[in-house]
């Protein structure tokens, strides 16, 4: 199986588990019992590609706090002081971390406007138009953060300046500009590249209601005609249902030179978040906990999808906890795929679900290992992996479909905001690679890009093309819901 047959087979796997899935949000939002309780520590999506405004640099995107409705105040929406984000990255494609990226935030309660004593995190007297000094007094609840780079022991603070996360798009009295005010979000590190924390857009798109009402979706079957599926402009027969929504992100641009010495190498990576083992009282008056005792692993993202519906419930929640280099001990779900027994019981197909070696191969090894189908000692990770010798894409010429349609630069070579991993994973597990009678089929949700998106910097199929790259976040007064029905949507059916 040549390269970009393994990578096809990839995109596959991870992507179908978003069709096949019952009662969970899109790509990896509340995949498991508990982290569904813990949408700050909650992984959402995860992204790693080089940067197309600067070559020379590689983007890592970890987005947490799933399906955030944007007018749901007075409190919004903020990352926890009591969890560790980290992004950590395979260096040397031995499916181990050799580098990561901590980020730690710190909330306050600050400025003049607290005296009051307000039911309000944020209070436009006057407008929010700076995140420190004039400008910034109506943030009253504000969050700074600091951003280390560790390898092996050497921990390094990238921070130049005191860096606070750009809080939610509460609405234009309150934020007149606040792409503005977004702009100055984005802080420089020590290391040449840069940093942003806060609110953006919820860029992942797919029909989520339809999908999870037993893939009951818009059309039967839900094949694409070659137009339609060549068109990553418009939704030819899906809802968008995640319009109008936002997460939080943290995103990070670094110089590839201060991460490999090998440029045309492969990164390895997977988004993660921990809190403390011990949580007690300080005292029996305060109600303020003590974290302490080691940091635990409450959540792990590489590629998307997988723990929300690869994984078995039962392993859930044990999985998130697990180091990606011992994915060995859940290799059942991947030979025994259980995606394609849930496609093959909805539309009637044969698609073959027992000893998929191909798909061990292509998600939890790289090409450079044996491509043997079985997990060796230390031999199978769950990362999200990039072909650093792959050149970046320009905005205007990205393809959803990526390898599916000649675009190398996308998923499963890293993974961009607007990779259309859906349709991707649909028409792969149906048995694209296998020579099955479905596999080449267009298979897809009807959902074709990210509707709704905002901005100055967003092309027409909603792709941001400035760092942070992904949109505005949609303001609380404001948004809009685009549902079927509605302008620029479809007819609901």
């Amino acid at each position: 199986m040549n390269r970009i047959t393994r990578i096809i087979g990839a995109a596959a796997l991870c992507g179908a588990a978003a069709i096949v899935s019952n009662g969970a949000y899109a790509a990896s939002h509340r995949e498991a019992p508990l982290i569904a309780n813990d949408p700050t520590a909650d992984n959402t999506d995860f992204y790693m590609f080089r940067s197309w405004t600067n070559p020379a640099n590689v983007v890592f995107i970890m987005n947490v706090i799933p399906a955030e409705e944007p007018s749901a105040g007075p409190n919004y929406f903020n990352f926890g002081d009591d969890v560790l984000y980290r992004i950590n990255v395979d260096t040397d494609a031995d499916g181990t971390d050799d580098l990561s990226y901590e980020i730690r935030f710190k909330t306050e309660l600050r400025g003049p406007l607290t005296s009051l004593k307000l039911p309000l995190s944020y209070v436009a007297l006057p407008p929010i138009t700076a995140l420190d000094g004039a400008g910034s007094e109506g943030l009253m609840l504000r969050q700074q953060y600091t951003v280390t780079q560790v390898r092996g022991q050497t921990r390094i603070d990238l921070g130049m300046k005191p860096m606070y996360a750009v809080p939610s798009n509460v609405g234009p009295l309150t934020m007149p500009n606040y792409e503005a005010l977004a702009a100055q979000g984005i802080y420089a590190l020590a290391n040449g590249g840069k940093v942003f924390a806060g609110q953006r857009d919820e860029t992942f798109y797919i029909d989520l209601g339809a999908t999870f009402d037993t893939l009951n979706l818009r059309r039967t079957p839900p094949v694409l005609t070659a137009a339609e599926d060549a068109n990553d402009n418009a939704n030819p027969f899906g809802n968008d249902m995640l319009s109008g929504l936002n997460v939080n992100t943290i995103a990070i641009e670094v110089p590839i030179s201060s991460v490999t010495a090998n440029p045309n190498g492969f990164l390895g990576a997977y988004a993660s978040t921990s809190r403390h083992k011990v949580r007690v009282l300080r005292d029996a008056q305060s109600k303020d906990p003590i974290e302490s005792g080691p940091q635990v692993q409450v959540s792990r993202m590489g590629n998307p999808l997988v723990n929300e519906v690869i994984i078995g419930t039962a392993a859930k929640d044990r999985w998130n906890t697990t180091e990606p280099d011992a994915e060995a001990q859940f290799v059942d779900f991947y030979l025994n795929s259980r995606l394609a027994t849930a496609i093959n019981l909805r539309f009637g197909t044969a698609i073959p679900t027992t000893n998929r070696t191909d798909l061990v191969n292509v998600l939890l090894k790289y090409p450079t290992q044996p491509q043997s189908g079985t997990c060796g000692r230390n031999d199978c990770a769950e990362l999200l992996r990039l072909n650093l010798g792959v050149p970046p894409t320009p905005p205007a010429s990205q393809r959803r479909l990526s390898v599916l349609a000649g675009d190398p630069a996308g998923w499963p070579n890293g993974r961009r905001p607007n990779d259309d991993v859906t349709d991707i994973a649909l028409r792969v597990v149906a048995g694209k690679l296998i020579g099955t009678p479905e596999g080449n089929l267009a298979l897809g949700d009807g959902v074709n890009f990210n509707i709704g998106a905002e901005g100055s910097n967003v092309t027409p199929n909603g792709i941001y093309t400035v760092f942070p790259y992904l949109p505005t976040p949609h303001d609380g007064r404001n948004r809009r819901h685009i549902d079927c029905g509605e302008a620029l949507a479809n007819p609901c059916n």
